[in-house]
Formats: structure tokens, C-alpha cells, sequence
């Protein structure tokens, strides 16, 4: 995974690796400036005597700078390694951070970007709660990941510096405490395990709590009406409660590897000061600061294999992401036509037949051909209601017509040109949908019809709100315009949710608005007013309505009967 983000981002890694090898050597520089000052301090009067690499560095580097070695001078020394080591670790801390904000983004907007371009049989197979999850908790968790691998190659590298000093001071040391060091790693690792499996518990839980809290909430209001409450607690019962456990396994994972290292180390640290003294008679000046390099050493591995576990913890999420991105870019949408085209005349399908099992999509619930050479012209600028029975073929009609899905056999044509040798970016943008579902968004009307195009004027979503039939009950809102309009529309009624949802369709002034079953709930007042507003619209603009209601067939300039995917003659 370190080598994923390496490779996605090296000019950041790149960076950052620089940063961190100067903090590490700025700690290390500060760090072995401790022996040669420990030696004065042990040593008043006979000053420096040990004559090794780092006290001879350390000798003519004050030489050079025309100072005395003395312990006020090393001690100056050891100040300004400190200070460089933290504002480089500063610095980097930093550019992790808002780095980690970025990565954050990247995998969001990869997702949505991944998703929105699939397919859409591909699409409406997914669980939203899952891509919900994916979009929130995988993305944050996997940036976490990110930031805990940053860190980790930083105290990789503060280890080796670290290693590098002792190293220079008493390899014979430095190689007995990296052996024992990798003892206490191996015995310790099993706990990096517990935290590493309760991550993937907590990818796999997150996941099935997501996609279950976003039915469920769905069906909120059906729950209370009948007293249930209780059951949206049974629902998530299962998830709730296993993700709870894969939390406190993470927890339990982490709690101990932080109580076993600790003393572990300290046994290893107070055996070699023991030896060194008593053993091997070492000189007390390089026994103390040999004790504090070795010491800051150990911790430094208890620091990256406690950070390695935070890493192991997060990297199920990571692999998650990617592999919902990926299969959501295997379904990437194909559609080779450049051609511009402007819908002037008609609308019309040519022996039409659409077929799940030829289209490849998984819809076991469908075994006969959906649409069976079905001819069909849409007049422009005119209303066209479709009409028929459940199944019959009606929004598959509408879905073949936007280029959700292709026809089988057979082809369609905007103005005789084929639908396939179009740009199919550019024809759906010609055209305004209105679903059947109010789905409006927790915040003001205004946003509500622009959803948050810039280009749109507040004059523009005025004139739309007025050719929907919307202005009037607009207007008397608190704020107009800019009122809230609640959870899902809840501020308005149900005729006024539809006029809304019919402004947004119409407020870039399309070719083509399509309206799928979008009256069925309204009551016969509410109907006639959107009928009227229809009457206006279709002078210019085409438009196409599904409808079991008599009010929609009565305005409509053609009625479209459909039976068993066939055009009826009745």
C-alpha cells in the first residue's frame, strides 16, 4: 500500500522523504552531541578524552567556529539540533496534513467520477448505503492510512539515524540492542495482527451498517405511522453489534501492544547498563549516553511498529476503495458516437426490441424481451403521453430514448440520425427528466432547481419556477426563492415538490423534458395545474409523459398505448 501512494503521489513523497531525513539527521546531530558534553560533565577538569569519531567531530566543528569545547558550547549544539528537528517535523507534520485533505478528495471525487460514468445497469446494481460508505468512512479511513504511512517513514527514518549514532559509539551495543529488538518486534506482532484483522471486521461491518441504515431510513416513516420504532434497533442489531466488536478488537490490539513493549524494552535497556558497568567496567560518561541513544532507539521501533499497526488497521479500507473504483471502471460507460445533433422534428424508434439477456444485465426477474420491435414516432414540440400496464415497457422506452441502455435490435433516431452516432453527453444535456420520486435536497429552492450550476440566474430559476406553475407559492415563502425547503421537500406538498422537480428539468431550457410517471401520487387539482403548465411548455419544447392518469392523456397531441413491449392498436 506504501508503495501505491508512493507511486500516486511522488513529488509530495519525494518531498516529504527529504524533509524527514533532515529531521532525522538534525535529531542526530543533536543526540550524539550528548556524549562529548556528557563527557566534560563527568570529567570537570580533564575536559575530552575519549578520542572516537563523534567526539572528534564535534571538536573540530566547534574549532571551526573559533568556540571552546565546553559544555555550555555542546549544549548550544544539542539546542539547535533540537529546534531544526522540530521545524522540519513541523513542516512535514503540515504538508502531511494537508496532503492527507487532498488524498481524502482524490478518492472521493475518483469514486464519483468512476460510478457516475458506469454504466447504468451497472449503477442501479449497487447498494447505495455501500457506495455511501465507500464515499465516506473508506475514503477517510484510507486517508488516515496514508498519514500513518507518512509517519511511519519518518520514524524509519529517525530509527536509522538513531542506529547510525550508537552505531558510532559501540557497534558491539547497538547490534546485541537491534537484535533484541527484533525479538520483542516478532513477539510483539501478534497484536498488530488483532488490529489488522479487526480493521478488515470493521471495512466488512461498516459496509452492511451503511447499506442498511440507508434503506432503512428510506422506510422511516412507514416504521413510526405503525409504532415500530423498535424495529429499525432489530435491523441493525446484526451490523451494530459485530462492528462494535471489530472496534473493541482494534482497541484490545492497540492497549496491548502499548503495555507489552514498554516493559520489554526497559528490561533490555537496564541488562546493558548492568553489564556495561559491571561487566565490562565502561566509563560512566559513555555508559549514560550510550543508555540514552540506545533507549530513544528502542522507543523509536516501538514508535514504527505501533505505527505499522494504525497502518495495518486502515489498510482494509484502502483496498476496498480501490476495488470498488476499479469494478465501477470496468463498467465505464461506451458510447463511440461524436456526431451533434438537435432535435427539430422527431423522435422516432425503428423495429425496436431491447432483451435483458442479450444486454448483459442482471436482472433475473426479467426473462422475455422487454420491448419487441417496436415502431414508434415522437413528434417535437408536441405532447406525447405513454400509457400501458406495469411492465409493459414504458420506462424502458424512456431508458433506450436517454441512451441509458441500447437497444437490442433495431435503432432509434433523433431527426434521422441513429442514437449510436451521437454524442451522447451532448444529446443528454438537451435533455430535462422529472422521476417519479420527489427528490428534493435538505436546502433552499433556489438550490434545489440550479443544484448548484453558477451559470444560473436567480431571473432564471423565477422564469422556470413560473413555467412549472411554482412561482406563486414561491413567492409567499419566508425567504422566497431562497427558503429551505426541508428534509426531501418536507416544507412543501406533494403538487408543489413536482412543480419544483419540473423548474430543475426545464431551468436550462431543454429540447426534450420527459416526465416518468411523475403525477401518479398528485391529487386531480394538483394535476391539472401541472397539465396546464404542460400545455404551455410543450410550445417549446417536446415532451414525453408517462402516465396511468386520464388528465395527461386528455392535453397530450398523441397517446401511446403499450402492451408486452408492443405498440396496442386501441
Amino acid at each position: 500500500m506504501l508503495k501505491e501512494f508512493l507511486d500516486r503521489y511522488p513529488g509530495q513523497s519525494i518531498m516529504l522523504t527529504v524533509v524527514l531525513l533532515l529531521a532525522g539527521v538534525a535529531d542526530g546531530f543533536g543526540v550524539s552531541a550528548l556524549l562529548p558534553a556528557l563527557e566534560l560533565a563527568f570529567q570537570n577538569e580533564g575536559g575530552i578524552t575519549s578520542d572516537n569519531t563523534i567526539n572528534q567531530f564535534f571538536l573540530d566543528l566547534l574549532a571551526s567556529l573559533d568556540l571552546s569545547p565546553t559544555l555550555a558550547s555542546l549544549l548550544g549544539v544539542i539546542l539547535v539540533g533540537i529546534c531544526l528537528k522540530n521545524a522540519f517535523v513541523f513542516f512535514a507534520e503540515q504538508r502531511i496534513g494537508y496532503i492527507a485533505a487532498s488524498v481524502t478528495t482524490r478518492f472521493r471525487m475518483r469514486l464519483l467520477r468512476a460510478v457516475t460514468s458506469s454504466r447504468w445497469s451497472f449503477f442501479v446494481s449497487q447498494s447505495a448505503g455501500r457506495l455511501a460508505n465507500s464515499m465516506a468512512t473508506e475514503a477517510w479511513r484510507a486517508s488516515n492510512a496514508y498519514v500513518y504511512g507518512m509517519r511511519l517513514l519518518a520514524l524509519c527514518v529517525e530509527a536509522a539515524v538513531y542506529a547510525v549514532v550508537a552505531m558510532l559509539v559501540s557497534w558491539q551495543a547497538t547490534l546485541l540492542c537491534l537484535a533484541a529488538s527484533l525479538v520483542i518486534v516478532v513477539i510483539s506482532h501478534r497484536f498488530v495482527r488483532i488490529s489488522k484483522n479487526a480493521g478488515i471486521g470493521q471495512t466488512q461491518w461498516y459496509r452492511s451498517l451503511l447499506a442498511t441504515l440507508t434503506d432503512l431510513l428510506g422506510s422511516i416513516k412507514s416504521f413510526k405511522a405503525m409504532g415500530r420504532d423498535h424495529s429499525a434497533e432489530e435491523v441493525l442489531s446484526l451490523e451494530t453489534k459485530r462492528l462494535k466488536h471489530a472496534l473493541k478488537r482494534e482497541v484490545l490490539g492497540n492497549a496491548a501492544l502499548e503495555a507489552a513493549q514498554e516493559p520489554m524494552y526497559m528490561i533490555v535497556i537496564g541488562v546493558g547498563i548492568y553489564l556495561a558497568i559491571v561487566q565490562y567496567q565502561a566509563e560512566m560518561a559513555t555508559v549514560t549516553a550510550m543508555g540514552l541513544i540506545l533507549t530513544k532507539l528502542l522507543r523509536q521501533f516501538g514508535k514504527v511498529q505501533k505505527q505499522y499497526q494504525r497502518l495495518a488497521a486502515c489498510e482494509s479500507a484502502y483496498w476496498a476503495l480501490e476495488e470498488t473504483i476499479a469494478d465501477a471502471e470496468t463498467q465505464r460507460e461506451t458510447w463511440l458516437g461524436q456526431q451533434q445533433q438537435t432535435l427539430s422534428r422527431e423522435i422516432a424508434l425503428r423495429n425496436v426490441s431491447f432483451d435483458y439477456a442479450k444486454a448483459d444485465v442482471e436482472d433475473a426477474a426479467v426473462k422475455d424481451p422487454v420491448i419487441r420491435s417496436l415502431d414508434l414516432t415522437i413528434p417535437a414540440r408536441a405532447l406525447t403521453t405513454i400509457v400501458g400496464e406495469s411492465g409493459a415497457g414504458k420506462t424502458t422506452v424512456i431508458d433506450l430514448i436517454t441512451g441509458l441502455i441500447q437497444p437490442t435490435s433495431g435503432g432509434i433516431y433523433i431527426d434521422d440520425v441513429l442514437l449510436a452516432d451521437m454524442d451522447l453527453q451532448s444529446w443528454r444535456q438537451q435533455i430535462g427528466y422529472v422521476p417519479q420520486e420527489n427528490i428534493l435536497l435538505h436546502d433552499t429552492l433556489f438550490h434545489n432547481v440550479t443544484l448548484g450550476d453558477e451559470s444560473i440566474s436567480d431571473a432564471d430559476v423565477e422564469a422556470a419556477l413560473a413555467a412549472a406553475g411554482a412561482l406563486d407559492f414561491a413567492q409567499k415563502m419566508p425567504e422566497g426563492i431562497h427558503s429551505i425547503v426541508g428534509e426531501r421537500g418536507a416544507n412543501l406538498s406533494g403538487g408543489q415538490r413536482q412543480r419544483v422537480m419540473i423548474a430543475r428539468a426545464i431551468v436550462r431550457k431543454p429540447s426534450l423534458l420527459i416526465l416518468d410517471e411523475a403525477t401518479s401520487a398528485l391529487d386531480p387539482e394538483t394535476e391539472e395545474v401541472i397539465c396546464d403548465a404542460l400545455s404551455r411548455l410543450k410550445q417549446e419544447m417536446t415532451v414525453i409523459a408517462i402516465s396511468h392518469q386520464s388528465a395527461l392523456t386528455r392535453v397530450a397531441d398523441q397517446v401511446v398505448r403499450l402492451e408486452r413491449g408492443q405498440r396496442s392498436s386501441d
